[in-house]
């Protein structure tokens, strides 16, 4: 019986590939599953998924998705109107919305591209292992650097304050572009602005190449680990052995 091309890759897909998938997919999604609760008025299904994930991004509300509001992100001076205590990073991150605005995915924006691009590239880079080239370790590295450098950059400059670092204003930025784009490009953390889009890019490009430098790493693994295949028994001799002792 002939079988699709899905029913073949499900076939031979190893059994981390399906691990990783449903358990990524599962790590991946939950976030995005707390302001669906939120938004259906179970807050404890909500809240817990909140602080669930609270021990792995530190979950600010201005670089962080909205769901079910008025706008996808928020900048810092519209969540002080609903949330005062926005100076004090640790109650800030407490914020996770109202039903006006919406309510806060489990995890900042960057968090989501690394994340969401490792689980699918990891997915993808197995099905296309044989056409994928190797990633060699610079090419990680260079992958790798973007985030490095907007992370860094984005943790030296909350030293001063949230919302009152280099990196919210961004005037170095404007010096170099002659001042030429919106202001809203510049400062602040809303969709579309500079550093939104660098923790998109920056995230999208670590996790992928996380994922595509593991990829054949994994593959080998797997190769590795099959266990040697025994005999077919119907391919056996089983024919009786002749008694060739002598007779007495």
């Amino acid at each position: 019986m002939r079988t699709n091309g899905r029913d073949s890759i499900m076939n031979r897909a190893p059994r981390w590939l399906i691990a990783f998938a449903v358990l990524g997919g599962l790590f991946v999604g939950l976030p995005w599953l707390a302001p669906l609760l939120m938004h259906w008025g179970w807050s404890a299904g909500g809240n817990a998924i909140y602080f669930a994930y609270s021990f792995v991004c530190h979950q600010l509300p201005e670089r962080s998705y909205f769901l079910f509001g008025e706008k996808l992100t928020y900048g810092l001076s519209e969540i002080r109107t609903v949330w005062p205590e926005a100076a004090n990073p640790m109650i800030l991150r407490q914020f996770t919305g109202t039903p006006q605005m919406g309510w806060k995915v489990a995890w900042s924006d960057r968090m989501v591209s690394m994340y969401t691009s490792l689980w699918l590239t990891m997915i993808v880079g197995w099905i296309l292992r044989r056409r994928l080239p190797t990633l060699p370790l610079w090419g990680l590295v260079l992958l790798a650097l973007p985030m490095v450098v907007d992370g860094s950059t984005h943790l030296v400059s909350d030293v001063a304050g949230i919302g009152r670092g280099f990196r919210d204003a961004n005037l170095w930025l404007t010096v170099l572009t002659a001042n030429r784009l919106s202001p809203a490009f510049y400062a602040g953390d809303a969709w579309g602005s500079f550093n939104s889009l660098m923790r998109l890019v920056t995230g999208l490009l670590f996790g992928g190449g996380v994922a595509w430098f593991g990829v054949p790493y994994l593959s080998a693994f797997e190769i590795k680990a099959e266990p040697t295949a025994m005999p077919n028994p119907a391919l056996v001799n089983l024919s009786p052995i002749r008694d060739i002792s002598p007779k007495g």
